[in-house]
């Protein structure tokens, strides 16, 4: 995901070789190198070979939602055993976890796939992403007393 983001931030048409990424977000550049393979494969990223060659994103950084970067690194959000919530074989007192599955899928969505690396660049979230930061740092805050 640093990555993505430090992509967006570059000014359009610049290539960022892997050893300038991997040192701005202090990520192993082999780490970086299989992460980078992921995202060309899904078409999140373009390679240029060469000297002057590097990455850059492949459409506008408004068009790539972090949605889009989690599920190429790390596949469906919010997984559950790898089975579809309606063959889950829940029943009796445990069916209505099937509607919290529902629920945390639906929660994460509003905020992963509304909120792009181009959002993150600018520090521009969206408003309800914003709010829902601003609430869990309250909790936090209540928790821990300060």
């Amino acid at each position: 995901m640093r990555a993505m983001v430090q992509l967006a931030a570059a000014d359009s048409g610049v290539l960022v070789k892997t050893d300038d990424l991997a040192q701005a977000q202090g990520i192993p550049p082999q780490f970086l190198v299989d992460i980078l393979s992921d995202l060309r494969t899904d078409r999140l990223v373009r390679s240029h070979r060469g000297r002057d060659g590097g990455y850059e994103l492949a459409r506008p950084a408004t068009e790539i939602s972090i949605a889009d970067v989690l599920r190429c690194i790390d596949g469906p959000l919010a997984s559950v055993r790898d089975i579809g919530l309606g063959d889950l074989p829940y029943s009796g007192p445990t069916a209505a976890l099937t509607d919290v599955w529902r629920a945390l899928r639906a929660s994460m969505r509003s905020v992963l796939e509304e909120t792009t690396v181009a959002d993150v660049a600018a520090g521009t979230l969206p408003k309800h992403v914003k709010q829902l930061a601003n609430e869990y740092k309250g909790q936090e805050r209540e928790r821990h007393g300060t």
